[in-house]
């Protein structure tokens, strides 16, 4: 009787136990969250600024000629290196397409390039007197609306090729000197300002800096086309001692090495996780 009520006990404890236990909470476990980096949209539009330095060159066909008979006495041709710094700024809009980049954008830039280039025209003058012929180009500023297309190197990383419509203004100003009828002297050319229309070309590399930031890299090959002005009569004695005309053909070309800052207004797309 006692060994019956020793097991009756053991049995009872034993399921009261197990009951217990499954009136307890079951824990599970979840992995963490796998953090996944934002990914970089590159479309929308963006605006920002740059700074650079730009080598530009003028090259410059100049004659002299006689007013009375219009007969050319001299034709030389020299080179202006007009070089400088510039800084302006840039807005445009971008479509991205997979790895592929395409978009269109509009800069305009200050520009302090100068430059100054002289012909010497021995004997023309009267008598054994030279004329000396001296001009001066200035690229006051110059702006560009262009195409851009390019291919994503890494997601945040772009090389790309650009073109388009180039204009711009030159400044161009000189003087002649050789003998006059009270002596020799100097004449000052009249002052000519024409804004240019041509084309650019070029390449750049562009890349995110942090948040909706990138900053780039640029080069453009810029032509302006060609600036004309004469005949300019002038009272410089020529060598029937007649007054001398000056003409003068300028074609303005540039290379532009720059760097620059963007803010792309369209937040990166976080990737869900």
């Amino acid at each position: 009787m006692k060994r019956m009520l020793s097991g009756i006990v053991a049995a009872t404890a034993l399921l009261a136990t197990g009951a217990f236990a499954a009136d307890l909470p079951v824990k599970t476990y979840t992995k963490a969250p796998v953090y996944v980096e934002p990914v970089f949209n590159w479309t929308g539009f963006y605006v920002g600024g740059n700074i650079g330095y730009s080598w530009g060159r003028a090259d410059t066909t100049e004659s002299l000629s006689d007013v009375r008979t219009g007969v050319v006495l001299d034709t030389g041709t020299s080179r202006n290196n007009a070089n400088g710094v510039i800084g302006g700024g840039q807005f445009g809009y971008n479509w991205q397409m997979s790895n592929w980049v395409a978009g269109i954008e509009a800069d305009i830039q200050g520009s302090a390039e100068r430059g100054s280039s002289s012909l010497l025209c021995s004997g023309c003058g009267d008598g054994p007197s030279d004329i000396t012929s001296a001009l001066t180009q200035k690229l006051n500023w110059f702006g560009t609306v262009r195409g851009r297309a390019g291919v994503l190197v890494t997601p945040t990383v772009l090389l790309y090729g650009t073109g388009g419509l180039a204009y711009g203004e030159v400044d161009t100003g000189g003087s002649i000197t050789g003998p006059t009828v009270q002596g020799p002297a100097t004449v000052v050319l009249p002052n000519l300002n024409s804004t240019q229309v041509g084309w650019t070309a070029g390449a750049g590399i562009e890349g995110r800096i942090g948040g909706n930031w990138t900053a780039k890299l640029e080069y453009l090959y810029m032509d302006l086309g060609t600036v004309s002005a004469g005949p300019i009569p002038t009272n410089i004695i020529g060598t029937a001692r007649n007054p001398l005309a000056a003409s003068y053909s300028t074609h303005f070309t540039d290379n532009i090495l720059r760097v620059g800052v963007n803010y792309i207004f369209n937040a990166p797309v976080i990737a869900k996780y």
